[in-house]
C-alpha cells in the first residue's frame, strides 16, 4: 500500500485509542554526514574524508538505482529541524509513534558499513552505528529497540560484534540484508548464525544489499520498479541457500526474520524446494526434513510490502500456510512504500490472529514480555 498521509482533525486521539502495535521495521537516518564521527576512531574521520567508503558494487555511494523520493523516503516525512527523513525522534514520535500506537518499533538502519570492500572500515562503521542507536534513538524513547549490525562479508568479526551486543536489552535482532558477496546458506556467514543462535537474538535478513552482483541472474535491469519487485527474488536465492546449505539443521534454536521483500511467494518456493529435495536429496545429505518444514519452523515475515490480490481471500489463503503466529506487521517508516496500520489487514480477521499480527508475535520471536 503505497500512500502519503495528511493530516487528519483528529486522527491521532483515534489511532491511540486502538490495537497497540509492534512496528518490526523502522528506518533511523544520520541528520548528517558526519553523525557517526563521535563513534569513530579518528584513523577513520580521516580515512572518510580523504577516501570515503567503497561496496561491493561500482558505485561510489548509494543504491544502483535511483529513488522515487531521496533516500526512498515520504514526502511528508523531512524533519522541520531540517535533516533527512528519518533523522529527528521527536519528529518520528509525533508522526508515527504516538499517533499510531506504536509500542514496539524495531529500528533497522540501512546506510551502514555492509557491503563494503575494507572489512576493518565495515566492523569500525558497524559498532558505531550500534552505539549511535543506543544514543540517539533506544536510550531517548524505551519503545525502540535497534538491531545489531554487523559487517556481514567478515564472518569472524561480526560474531565478536554480536557477541559484544549479546546481552544489551538496546537490542532485539542482528541485521542482514538480502544481496551479499556470495548467497547467504555459505560457510562464510555460518560464524555469524552460531553467534545469533548463542545470543538468543533473531536475524533480521533485510531487503537489499551491496554484494556487487546484479540484482537478476541475467544482469543488470533498466528500471527501478524491476529492483523494487526483483527484492522478493533476492530473499527467495537467500532462504533456498540458507535451506539447502543445512543452516537450520546446524543452527537448530535460530530464527529469521525475512524483512521487507513480502511473503507472497513463500508457499511456491516451498513447493518447488520440496518437490526438487525428493528427486535429488541424496547429493544434500546434511538436509534432512522437508525444506518446507525448516521454512514453517524458523522463518517470521513481515508484511510491508504486504500483496494486495484481486481476491482478498488468496491472501488469507497464504497467510493461512505460512502461519498467523509468525507474520509480523511493519510500516517501512519513512519510505515512500508506507503501510498505515488500519489499512492493511483485510476484513474478517480474527481478535485472536489480529493481536498476534500487531504485538504478539513481535514479542515472542524478539524474547520481550
Amino acid at each position: 500500500m503505497n500512500i502519503q498521509l495528511r493530516e487528519r482533525p483528529g486522527a491521532a486521539k483515534a489511532a491511540v485509542a486502538k490495537t497497540a502495535i509492534a512496528d518490526c521495521d523502522i528506518h533511523p537516518a544520520r541528520a548528517t554526514k558526519t553523525e557517526l564521527y563521535p563513534y569513530l576512531a579518528k584513523r577513520w574521520h580521516d580515512h572518510l574524508e580523504t577516501y570515503q567508503e567503497h561496496p561491493y558494487q561500482g558505485m561510489m555511494e548509494g543504491p544502483p538505482y535511483p529513488k522515487a523520493q531521496p533516500n526512498a523516503s515520504r514526502r511528508d516525512a523531512y524533519p522541520p529541524e531540517g535533516g533527512p527523513q528519518g533523522s529527528s525522534l521527536s519528529f518520528m514520535q509525533k508522526q508515527h509513534l504516538d499517533p499510531n500506537n506504536v509500542v514496539l518499533g524495531v529500528l533497522n538502519p540501512l546506510r551502514t558499513g555492509q557491503g563494503l570492500r575494507n572489512h576493518d572500515l565495515a566492523a569500525a562503521i558497524c559498532s558505531a552505528i550500534n552505539d549511535w542507536q543506543i544514543e540517539k534513538w533506544t536510550s531517548q524513547d524505551s519503545r525502540l529497540k535497534g538491531s545489531v549490525v554487523v559487517a556481514n562479508e567478515d564472518g569472524v568479526t561480526a560474531a565478536k560484534e554480536i557477541r559484544r551486543r549479546a546481552n544489551d536489552r538496546n537490542f532485539v535482532q542482528v541485521l542482514l540484508l538480502s544481496r551479499n558477496v556470495e548467497p547467504l546458506g555459505q560457510r562464510r556467514y555460518w560464524p555469524i548464525y552460531e553467534a545469533a543462535e548463542e545470543a538468543g537474538l533473531p536475524i533480521g535478513v533485510h531487503a537489499f544489499g551491496f554484494g556487487g552482483n546484479p540484482i537478476t541472474a541475467s544482469g543488470w535491469p533498466s528500471y527501478y520498479i524491476e529492483e523494487m519487485v526483483g527484492h522478493s527474488q533476492c530473499q527467495q536465492t537467500a532462504l533456498a541457500s540458507l535451506v539447502l546449505e543445512g543452516v537450520f539443521e546446524r543452527f537448530p534454536k535460530l530464527n529469521m526474520i525475512m524483512v521487507e521483500a513480502g511473503f507472497g511467494w513463500a508457499p511456491s518456493l516451498a513447493w518447488r524446494l520440496d518437490r526438487c529435495w525428493e528427486r535429488l536429496k541424496s547429493e544434500v545429505p546434511h538436509v534432512k526434513r522437508l525444506p518446507s518444514e525448516y521454512i514453517r519452523e524458523h522463518i517470521w515475515w513481515t508484511t510491508q510490502p504486504m500483496e494486495d490480490p484481486e481476491r482478498r481471500d488468496h491472501l488469507l489463503d497464504v497467510i493461512g500456510w505460512i502461519g498467523w503466529d509468525k507474520l509480523l506487521f511493519a510500516t517501512d517508516y519513512p519510505h515512500w512504500d508506507f503501510d498505515e496500520p488500519s489499512r492493511v489487514l483485510p476484513v474478517g480477521v480474527s481478535d485472536a490472529n489480529r493481536d498476534a499480527f500487531f504485538l504478539g508475535n513481535a514479542r515472542k520471536v524478539y524474547g520481550i514480555a
